[in-house]
């Protein structure tokens, strides 16, 4: 009975022995194997064996993770203050760097993406901060890559998420944009009203060289005036084909001003 008792824990040892030494990653992830403290190798994914007590293993999940990097207050090269804040999103490449060469790779990563994010707005100008998002991500991307790589890092993206502006620079901004708008609209008025003076010049010249085409003008002009019906209509009569345009101005005031009577 003793002997009995005896194989059956026996058995029951190896058996919990054998399921301690089982270890099992998933596709996403890898295991870090430490014996006494030597780094062994990396395994996974799917079912392997360690030895108990002498290994221990260390999963790194390998999936694409998302940073928040905090608001942080930056000073434009400018010397204007905004307060900016940004995505990271970045993966686990080599498993063994993630775990050796660095302490806690996620808290290294969010730190280093902090100061990096405030290096390259702070060589920025304001109007570049708010105008070239594109090429500031990609640069703050290239430097986190460059300098996350050591550790087994890829960034794969970074994105500024929102750039805050104190009160006053939002007002000055604003009286900017109205500006800028009021000299568009002054500059197309003008470039409007040179257009009418070049064609009505042409049409003077033209007018002189065909007197038959004054006389033309001079008729529609009365059509038009004649359809409104409590008008007064003056005419010199069509015995004088070389009128001037003088005429035909004073022949229209004449009709206009019956009119506001």
């Amino acid at each position: 009975m003793v002997f009995d008792i005896r194989l059956v824990a026996g058995f029951l040892a190896i058996g919990l022995i054998l399921f301690s030494s089982l270890k099992i990653t998933r596709q996403y992830e890898r295991a870090v194997v430490f014996r006494f403290g030597k780094l062994l190798g990396e395994k996974g994914p799917g079912l392997f064996l360690i030895i108990p007590i002498v290994d221990r293993i260390v999963k790194v999940d390998l999936r694409v993770r998302e940073l928040d990097v905090p608001r942080q207050t930056v000073i434009s090269s400018d010397n204007v203050s905004v307060d900016v804040d940004a995505v990271i999103y970045y993966k686990v490449t080599d498993s063994t760097k993630a775990i050796v060469e660095v302490e806690d790779y996620g808290a290294a990563t969010a730190l280093l993406a902090q100061t990096t994010l405030r290096d390259v707005l702070g060589q920025n100008e304001l109007d570049t901060i708010l105008s070239n998002r594109d090429e500031l991500n990609t640069e703050v991307k290239i430097i986190l890559d460059e300098m996350t790589d050591p550790w087994g890092i890829k960034v794969v993206t970074a994105t500024l998420r929102d750039v805050a502006l104190p009160e006053n620079m939002l007002r000055a901004i604003a009286r900017q944009a109205e500006a800028e708008r009021e000299k568009r609209a002054r500059i197309i008025l003008a470039e409007g009203e040179f257009q009418a003076s070049q064609r009505m010049n042409d049409a003077a010249t033209l007018y002189e060289e065909k007197p038959s085409a004054l006389k033309l003008r001079e008729f529609q002009t009365l059509t038009e005036i004649a359809k409104e019906k409590n008008l007064i209509v003056v005419s010199t009569g069509s015995d004088a084909p070389r009128r001037s345009a003088e005429d035909i101005c004073a022949t229209a005031g004449l009709a206009r001003a019956v009119v506001d009577r």
